[in-house]
């Protein structure tokens, strides 16, 4: 069940999505560092596994948004504390990285 949310990505966009729904590019600006295609896969992977949808409307151009599903909504208070988290936790974890690489060279 972890891999549902699990991934670099799909948490982002759930925590991101708890504010409401948004579109691709509101998402796209939103999550540092995502690709278009991945952001693209886990929107798709989450929508396949229930936990958000995907509404259409007719407008011209077309006009699509994304929105978290109940499901998520029992999972919300812990993604956005880890999301918290790695927002804090971010800049030890990349200097513990760069220390490790510098001790250990492959």
């Amino acid at each position: 069940m972890l891999a549902l949310i699990g991934d670099k990505w799909s948490a982002q966009v759930l925590v991101e999505l708890g504010d409401g729904p948004r579109r691709f590019t509101q998402l796209e600006r939103a999550i540092e560092g995502v690709s278009r295609r991945m952001l693209t896969l886990s929107l798709r992977n989450l929508e396949r596994n229930g936990l958000i949808t995907r509404t259409v409307y007719p407008d011209a151009p077309p006009r699509v948004e994304y929105a978290t599903t109940a499901l998520v909504e029992e999972i919300r208070e812990p993604l956005e504390a880890l999301g918290a988290w790695a927002r804090r936790a971010g800049p030890a974890i990349v200097a513990a990285r760069q220390a490790y690489d510098i001790r250990s060279p492959n």
